[in-house]
């Protein structure tokens, strides 16, 4: 069939190789292991429930998985307070059943990224443990970052806030039981900062990394990945990190400070890059283990930085995820990540939800360019469920038609939104607790998943009446939302994901190339529509257009549909029409 003639802008990204490494292209579904699958019945997600699921993954057309922190932790901020970084919590299942995970992963063609938590431990960690019970000066606290009060001792050695609330130091008791040195933690109390300038925690970490790698991992996301290495003279600094802003600020953790996006970090990841690359002495783009760094940064040229040759491959995209929906805003946003990543030869990774953000279902119900919240209360106002699902599904047609690398967090493809009215009572956030109630936290965009209606806990446990209760409460509209309720039915969000991904790998979307559509069938398409074709260097280009404007656009009758996120409407005089919030792929 011929194309109705468009007009396109220049060039925005070229399209690159079918042999491109995976990662370049890849879809990665991040699971919450709490909250992702029951399979023993206690009430908290496990290992062998993961894989219990995997086969689920496998349809839903994913190319990988990344994994929250299993590791042992007395689970101070669930699980990334690490207490040994080579061993599984025992809530979690084994080492046996972590190997189990990976071998049946692989055997159903998943890649596994396994979460890397650098920047601190946990105070039940046997190296802080030996730092409490050591001398100031020793070798056992030169692993971490202690220091001498200032004045009589008694007032901490600066000024920094914690991410989660208070001061970021506490002061430990000696062992002649005297009040002594301090300890930092940008985090909770319970996570304490390890010292990068120390060689004894690079090449720790470099064995961690081997451990997991000779398991069979894939890869790492790396938490916090920009703040590992501070300042050596730790000078007071007036701000305090943040974790949210209005629509049109940037949500990065405060101004950059002497705690973050120090240079020095970079040598850390050239270490580990090299680590990696150990595993691969062939080069074959198909055995790459990857790094993925979650650096929370006010510009993406900063955060490019984490991803040249010979650092990370790839950074989470966190200006996509908060930008605005508005055209303007889209249509930057895109076009800037795609310029910043090609300066590097990285690729550009799409975001809209994690563990630690507002669902986009629920963050897209509320106005545009209202302040951005770290969570939803019932006292809060409250989204429009309605219309933050509709744009949530096209928002995800859009980015999944955008070449490069996608993550989704797990249940975002059943639609599910945050929930809203947790009592504070179950809150477990350490970022809820530290403040007292004045940040909201997490918890909402963390229960458990739905996968049957009509079975206890909605199938997230065994199915047994005997399972215990979820970790959080899961909202009641979650039933109507379960996996089972949704399998094949036409028009349900899991479906919608289905269809996206299936034609995503058929139409080689993840290494097309992007040009900006400006008409369409010789019609001139509004400044509130987002318009663009991708196209594979050796393949028809499929043409994406979202409708963030109140008047329909009229879809050429000599275009297919490929997929809808809602559905098209039919004028008065018979024309195809798509309206607000609506996104379509054209063949």
């Amino acid at each position: 069939m011929t194309a109705s003639p468009s007009t396109h802008a220049p060039t925005t990204h070229a399209p690159t190789t079918h042999d491109s490494p995976w990662w370049r292209h890849a879809v990665i579904y991040q699971v919450y292991p709490r909250s992702f699958a029951d399979h023993d019945g206690d009430g908290v997600g496990d290992l062998p429930g993961i894989t219990s699921r995997l086969p689920y993954l496998a349809e839903l057309g994913v190319d990988a998985i990344w994994i929250s922190p299993f590791y042992l932790s007395p689970m101070a901020d669930a699980g990334y307070d690490v207490a040994d970084y080579r061993d599984i919590d025992p809530v979690f299942g084994t080492l046996d059943d972590a190997d189990s995970l990976i071998a049946t992963a692989h055997d159903l063609g998943l890649r596994v990224l396994v979460d890397l938590v650098p920047n601190h431990t946990s105070d039940e960690h046997l190296w802080f443990e030996e730092a409490v019970a050591a001398a100031p000066g020793s070798p056992e606290r030169e692993r971490f970052i202690f220091r001498d009060g200032r004045g009589d001792g008694s007032e901490p050695p600066n000024n920094w806030k914690s991410i989660f609330g208070g001061i970021a130091w506490t002061r430990v008791t000696e062992a002649d039981g005297q009040p002594g040195q301090w300890y930092l933690h940008l985090f909770d109390t319970k996570q304490p900062d390890l010292n990068w300038h120390n060689p004894e925690v690079v090449e720790e970490f470099h064995d961690i990394l081997r451990f997991w790698l000779d398991r069979g991992v894939d890869g790492f996301r790396v938490d916090v990945a920009h703040s590992l290495v501070k300042d050596p003279e730790l000078p007071d600094w007036e701000q305090r990190a943040v974790m949210a802003g209005a629509d049109d600020e940037p949500l990065v953790h405060g101004d950059l400070g002497p705690m973050w996006d120090q240079d020095g970090v970079h040598e850390v990841y050239r270490g580990w890059r090299r680590v990696l690359d150990s595993y691969n002495p062939e080069g074959d783009p198909a055995r790459d283990r990857i790094l993925c760094a979650e650096a929370w940064l006010p510009t993406q040229e900063r955060t490019m930085a984490y991803v040249r040759e010979d650092e990370m491959h790839q950074a989470f995209n966190f200006h996509y995820l908060q930008a605005p929906w508005r055209a303007t805003d889209q249509r930057r946003i895109i076009e800037t990540s795609l310029v910043a990543a090609e300066e590097v030869g990285a690729p550009t990774t799409w975001v809209l939800s994690n563990h630690d953000v507002v669902r986009h279902a629920s963050r897209m119900g509320l106005p545009v360019g209202s302040p951005r919240p770290n969570g939803i209360g019932v006292d809060d106002p409250q989204p429009n469920a309605v219309l933050g699902l509709r744009r949530a599904r096209a928002a995800t047609a859009m980015m999944l038609a955008l070449p490069g690398s996608a993550y989704l967090y797990n249940g975002e493809e059943l639609g599910l939104p945050d929930h809203t009215a947790l009592p504070d009572g179950v809150r477990q956030d350490p970022a809820f607790h530290r403040t007292q109630g004045e940040e909201t936290g997490r918890d909402g965009c963390r229960i458990p998943l739905p996968w049957v209606a009509d079975q206890p806990s909605f199938g997230f446990g065994t199915g047994d009446v005997t399972d215990a209760e979820p970790w959080l409460p899961q909202p009641l509209l979650y039933g109507p939302l379960s996996v089972d309720r949704q399998e094949g039915v036409a028009g349900s969000t899991l479906e919608l994901y289905r269809t996206l991904l299936r034609l995503r790998r058929e139409h080689d979307l993840g290494v097309g190339g992007l040009e900006w559509v400006t008409d369409l069938g010789g019609m001139p398409l509004p400044d509130d529509v987002v318009a663009f074709t991708n196209a594979r260097a050796d393949g028809p280009p499929v043409t994406v257009v979202t409708n963030l404007g109140d008047d329909p656009v009229i879809v050429p009758e000599d275009r297919d549909v490929l997929v809808c996120s809602g559905f098209l409407h039919t004028g008065a005089d018979g024309q195809r029409l798509l309206q607000r919030d609506t996104t379509v792929w054209l063949a």
